[in-house]
């Protein structure tokens, strides 16, 4: 039986509690002694059972990494409450609002965020607070379209719509600036100690998933180069495994992407980028190349955040 570093007066009872709050501060992971009743803090329970030729009674030990995380991927009826008004309230708001891109996609793989967190089984996950719910941060998006229309501007995925053409001017430190298309929806990015800096106007909102199931999913990692890695040694792949499980969101759920524009500005700023929402052409070729290629969250290079269109995008 594992205990939560929490004090007693709380109980033992989370199953009520947020998902970020079980797998963080109520984490049913530290040890204890089956024996002694005798708390370890560390990831595993001393046991004792009879083994051998001679049926003895050996003490072992039992890791609970797997045990504590699969203990805190259920959501409760509140958590998925909470994240069905949230989302509805964003769609509500995205509607009411006249210059507003919303695009709702499907996941086809598991999705994950956040794992360079610290937490106590080394790969963390992003929860959005106070409700400690799972998400993927407005950053995040804007950071995987930003590279997206790259991509599309250098040319080498076919023709498009993005280019690296001057389309406005701004006058900074009495020092004229050339933007781009993307520069003025993303905004301009510069190096240290610059003053040239450049707000977008585009801005993106975080984005809370409809998970499939009752349940958040465990993944497995076995790095197996430790030798190689901490030691130094010659890379070989006889090295010994070690399983780290780590949280995602299951294939199958659901993300709507939502991005507010400020029209005025970029009708003051670049009116062709206006005429005939030319921007939202922009913004939808960047999804289609993220979608196809890049994915979202964390190790993407390995297949985890693919997604696809789950519809059109729509004002």
């Amino acid at each position: 039986m594992s205990i939560a570093a929490v004090p007693a007066y709380l109980g033992q009872d989370f199953k009520q509690a947020s998902t970020g709050l079980r797998f963080g501060m109520y984490l049913k992971l530290w040890g204890v002694n089956e024996c002694t009743h005798q708390a370890l803090w560390s990831t595993h329970d001393i046991v004792y059972r009879v083994r051998g030729r001679d049926q003895e009674e050996r003490e072992l030990r039992e890791e609970n990494k797997v045990s504590a995380i699969n203990a805190a991927c259920a959501l409760s009826q509140s958590e998925k409450a909470a994240m069905a008004a949230i989302s509805a309230r964003q769609k509500s708001l995205a509607a009411a609002l006249p210059h507003c891109f919303t695009l709702p996609a499907r996941s086809t793989a598991p999705f994950v965020t956040g794992m360079g967190n610290e937490h106590p089984l080394e790969n963390g996950f992003s929860f959005l607070w106070p409700y400690g719910l799972p998400y993927l941060p407005g950053s995040g998006v804007k950071g995987v379209l930003r590279q997206a229309a790259r991509e599309l501007i250098s040319g080498d995925w076919g023709d498009s719509e993005w280019t690296d053409k001057t389309v406005s001017e701004i006058t900074i430190d009495k020092k004229t600036v050339p933007l781009t298309a993307l520069d003025l929806l993303f905004g301009l990015e510069t190096e240290d100690r610059q003053t040239e800096h450049f707000r977008g106007v585009l801005s993106f909102w975080d984005v809370i998933p409809d998970i499939k199931g009752d349940r958040l999913m465990v993944e497995i990692m076995t790095p197996h180069q430790t030798h190689y890695y901490r030691d130094g040694r010659q890379p070989h792949d006889s090295g010994l495994p070690t399983p780290i499980p780590f949280l995602t969101v299951p294939p199958g759920s659901g993300f709507t992407f939502h991005v507010q524009c400020d029209h005025a500005r970029l009708a003051r700023l670049a009116p062709e980028l206006t005429k005939d929402e030319h921007w939202k052409k922009l913004l939808k070729s960047a999804f289609d190349h993220a979608f196809d290629w890049l994915g979202f969250g964390a190790k993407t290079s390995v297949g985890y955040g693919a997604m696809r269109p789950d519809g059109s995008g729509s004002a």
